[in-house]
């Protein structure tokens, strides 16, 4: 999914605050591209989150390709990553990148419109409980979510650690998105429809010696 943003941020680390969100899908990373999960491809068109409850929505995904980043390999993220890779032969950097954005989207996308079921497969379980009490609350406060991602302008690993077999890897995604809740007679109850450029910051989690290659998001915040 700042406090305008549209994405629940901070829902782990700092509670609610400032809740925005942007398949069970099969996707690249670790073995396969790190994110797998089965199910239909995300809506095409539909409406994320602002902040506050929301009850329906949907969220419309641009498919412009991200600049993603990877360390070098000299760098101390770097390094870890090596380490990862010597624990889990398959693991690849720039397709864990490649698998995040898209695990990227399709959060934000079942975030906005209450896919429970795509984001129970996604999500760490104490995120996902963070997520289905923000949307419980929306859908009590029978408010509706609009938003949009126009565009992921770059996807960057900011971050990873390995402890025993367990890896986190944290992700800087950069992009343009609009967002804005509606009361139930369509009043804006906050958020903008104007374009405005997000820096969210997840953090994903997968036990490398687990043949599961599923990475979940385990925390996200906004920068």
């Amino acid at each position: 999914m700042g406090a305008s943003s549209g994405f629940p941020i901070d829902l782990i680390l700092f509670g609610m605050i400032a809740a925005f969100l942007v398949l069970r899908l099969r996707s690249i990373l670790g073995r396969r591209t790190g994110f797998e999960r089965q199910a239909p491809p995300p809506q095409p068109v539909g409406q994320q989150p602002a902040t506050g409850p929301v009850i329906d929505g949907h969220a419309e995904v641009s498919t412009t390709t991200a600049t993603r980043a990877v360390p070098e390999p000299a760098s101390e993220t770097g390094q870890t990553l090596q380490r990862m890779q010597s624990v889990d032969r398959t693991f690849d950097p720039a397709k864990f990148l490649d698998g995040a954005e898209k695990a990227f989207r399709i959060i934000v996308a079942a975030f906005a419109s209450g896919d429970r079921a795509t984001l129970r497969g996604l999500l760490a379980d104490d995120t996902y409980n963070a997520f289905e009490q923000a949307i419980a609350g929306r859908e009590a406060a029978g408010h509706t979510q609009l938003s949009t991602i126009h565009s992921v302008h770059g996807a960057t690993i900011e971050a990873a650690d390995l402890r025993g077999s367990v890896a986190t890897v944290t992700v800087k995604f950069v992009s343009d998105q609009t967002s804005l809740t509606q009361d139930k007679d369509g009043h804006p109850v906050v958020g903008t429809d104007a374009v405005t450029e997000i820096t969210d910051i997840w953090t994903f989690e997968r036990d490398l010696a687990n043949r599961d290659p599923a990475w979940r998001l385990v925390s996200a915040r906004s920068a």
